[in-house]
């Protein structure tokens, strides 16, 4: 079972995909979130490349683990992207996923400007890893 996740935000949406087998999640790409919204050629090709199975959407939630103020936008949003894709819809806890991304990315010695767009795709396939280690088996 392929999954593909989406962390949808305002600008941008990082994409990440997992393996055939739904046990790792890697980074894929950014692309503007008017296109994924839209259902995009953008957006098409990478459904086209990917073939997935499952849609895996960020939920943002606060620390103390309730909807964050964005959720209903970013939550009705999924599941209208997943509705046009013809893919079932599952949601994972985006906490922290781009604050961790950004630390990675520092890591690799990436400054502010240069990860820029990448931290979306990161944040992704960070919440995707852990929302397959949650699933896997099931």
């Amino acid at each position: 079972m392929r999954a593909l996740a989406l962390d949808i935000g305002e600008v941008r949406a990082g994409v990440a995909v997992s393996d055939p087998g739904g046990r790792i999640a890697s980074p894929v790409c950014v692309l503007p979130a008017a296109e994924v919204l839209a259902h995009a050629r953008t957006f098409t090709r990478v459904l086209e490349d990917w073939e997935p199975d499952v849609l895996v959407c960020g939920r943002p939630m606060t620390l103390a683990g309730e909807e964050g103020p964005q959720a209903e936008r970013i939550m009705g949003q999924a599941r209208k992207i997943a509705k046009d894709c013809g893919l079932p819809l599952e949601f994972a806890d985006e906490r922290l996923s781009s604050a961790e991304a950004k630390r990675i990315l520092r890591e690799q010695g990436l400054n502010e400007r240069s990860m820029r767009g990448k931290v979306d795709m990161v944040a992704a396939s960070l919440f995707l890893q852990s929302w397959l280690d949650a699933n896997v088996d099931k």
